[in-house]
């Protein structure tokens, strides 16, 4: 069993810039794969970024290549999602997600999820 809990979302004008985390309780954070969602409301959740085990290998949505990159510290049990050059659009609560094997990027593919930060970028 893994758990997630995120934390970094917030209030933010267009433009700027925030830092999402992902703390794992679990002595094996370097076996799983991590991805990074979004679900804004009314819509599904969606797929944004999701990184390998080891870190070596990533994936973005198109909506944020450029912008938002995925990076983990498995010395610290951790994720990351640096979101830069934010849009209106990006509002959403974003979750994070592990699973073994290779990175997916669908969201059925993942087995364990956080509860979700909220992050609201204001025009």
């Amino acid at each position: 069993q893994v758990q997630l809990v995120e934390s970094g979302g917030g209030l933010v004008q267009a433009g700027g810039s925030l830092r999402l985390s992902c703390a794992a309780s679990t002595r094996t954070f370097s076996s799983y794969c991590m991805g990074w969602f979004r679900q804004a409301p009314g819509k599904d959740r969606e797929f944004v970024a999701a990184i390998s085990w080891r870190g070596g290998t990533t994936f973005y949505a198109d909506s944020v290549k450029g912008r938002f990159t995925i990076s983990r510290d498995n010395a610290k049990n951790t994720v990351y999602l640096q979101m830069n050059s934010l849009k209106p659009e990006d509002t959403a609560v974003y979750y994070c997600a592990a699973r073994q094997g290779v990175p997916k990027t669908t969201k059925n593919e993942y087995d364990y999820w956080g509860q979700g930060t909220q992050v609201t970028v204001s025009s």
